[in-house]
């Protein structure tokens, strides 16, 4: 009876181990200065090459299989450049999931404020080239909306993370501190795993049609369903109300991100807005809250 629920323990340890041994290696692979410089090399190699293609598809010099997915606008490859960082930031955004939630939320609204400034680069493939003004009045516009509003974004994410260093969480126990950050290691992982499968999938597609699905949509989406997750997991090892309450709101705020992401030009800045004062607001009230709650303390 006694070794029972030893064994159990014993076997929930070891499995927390093993997601440790498995998470740890890859995440220190990842943060590796030397991963990101090549990544950085490789990203120039990328951005030059599609200029090449773009310009051997324009002037015919492209076989048949490639002709149909390369495009004939050079500022495309401005795009799919941007694209790569977003993906780098979106496997950065994975790793970040055993940390705070606060830090992981703070990441989603970096990977929005890129993705604004993707979609103000975008407009550029319907201009012509040369670029002209004239019958692009619209496109002008939504770029500057979607520049104007990955800035202010950006000097917003300042203050979210001025505040969020102020504002308190709540301790845990030692023992209970690395189940409920190697049971994150295992969400981030099965997480990655989706990150692949769904990136094969949507090159597959791409490579049949390049005006595919938008990948970040679709795994935004995701991530919303893990965000409740990891709210509902916190709820294990922090039950009390504020800690419930903080969780669930930094969840609300990456829904109204991915408001934004499906949000026509105009509206997405002003959602994208309004998710991030929500969660600076968040954290304000919780550093009040949690203020008040040790001057009260003993």
């Amino acid at each position: 009876m006694v070794n029972g629920p030893l064994l159990s323990i014993a076997k929930m340890t070891s499995i927390y181990d093993r997601i440790s041994w498995v998470f740890d290696p890859l995440h220190h692979l990842w943060e590796h200065e030397r991963i990101h410089r090549k990544i950085s090399v490789a990203l120039v190699f990328f951005f030059l090459a599609g200029l090449v293609l773009i310009e051997l598809n324009r002037r015919g010099f492209l076989p048949s299989w490639l002709v149909h997915i390369t495009p004939r606008n050079h500022f495309y490859a401005v795009q799919f450049a941007f694209s790569v960082v977003l993906l780098q930031e979106v496997i950065s955004l994975i790793f970040t999931i055993p940390c705070s939630f606060s830090r992981s939320v703070g990441k989603q609204f970096e990977i929005l404020a890129l993705i604004l400034l993707r979609n103000a680069f975008k407009e550029l493939a319907a201009f012509s080239e040369p670029i002209l003004f004239d019958g692009n009045q619209m496109a002008v516009l939504r770029i500057l909306s979607d520049g104007f509003g990955a800035l202010l974004l950006f000097a917003l994410l300042g203050c979210y993370y001025r505040v969020q260093q102020r504002a308190g969480e709540s301790k845990l126990a030692s023992t209970d501190l690395y189940r409920f950050v190697a049971a994150k290691k295992g969400i981030a992982l099965v997480l990655l795993l989706i990150f692949v499968v769904m990136g094969v999938h949507s090159l597959w597609v791409f490579c049949h049609d390049w005006h595919g699905e938008e990948f970040f949509h679709s795994f935004y989406t995701v991530l919303i369903l893990t965000d409740i997750l990891l709210v509902l997991l916190s709820q294990c090892f922090q039950p009390s109300f504020y800690a419930v309450f903080r969780n669930s709101g930094f969840a609300l705020s990456t829904l109204i991100i991915r408001l934004a992401l499906a949000a026509p030009p105009f509206y997405n800045v002003l959602l994208g807005l309004a998710a991030i004062v929500f969660a600076i607001s968040l954290n304000q009230a919780n550093t009040i809250l949690f203020q008040k709650k040790q001057a009260a303390a003993p």
